[in-house]
């Protein structure tokens, strides 16, 4: 994480979990020339608009008053959502047999993407089982982990 996303996770936690949520992942990105600072939530039972909405409108003044960002942004309260991205040691941790999707920077086998069973998590090589077979991606060869969701 930046030294921004650090900051306003030390800003945003208490509040998130002052409203009975727990802080998933904070996100300071540039998207279509206007930067965006997105915190994400999750909530046993899941997350509604007023959960949102909520802790939105007690982050933004905290956010005004504390400055971790002197250029203009725009700020968004979101839910993880059901295909969330993993990306700390404790993501994994908690959905440790899960549906996930691995997708890789470079084709293996003639893909760059894997769906299957999170199996296994090693210092950011992750192990997944794909049909029958345990298949192990190194940290260095891995773009992004998520949850999946089947239809």
């Amino acid at each position: 994480m930046s030294k921004i996303t650090d900051r306003v996770w030390a800003l945003a936690k208490p509040v998130v979990e002052e409203a009975g949520c727990t802080l998933w992942d904070v996100e300071y990105v540039r998207e279509a020339g206007s930067w965006y600072l997105r915190v994400f939530i999750d909530k046993e039972g899941g997350v509604s608009i007023n959960d949102c909405e909520a802790i939105s409108r007690r982050l933004d003044p905290i956010l005004d008053e504390e400055d971790p960002i002197p250029d203009s942004y725009v700020f968004e309260v979101g839910s993880a959502g059901a295909e969330r991205e993993l990306k700390r040691p404790g993501d994994f941790q908690q959905f440790m047999g899960s549906q996930v999707e691995v997708r890789l920077y470079q084709p293996l086998d003639g893909s760059k993407v894997f769906v299957g069973t999170l199996a296994g998590y090693d210092n950011g090589d992750v192990t997944v089982t794909v049909g029958k077979n345990d298949m192990r991606f190194l940290k260095a060869q891995v773009a992004l982990v998520k949850l999946h969701v089947s239809i």
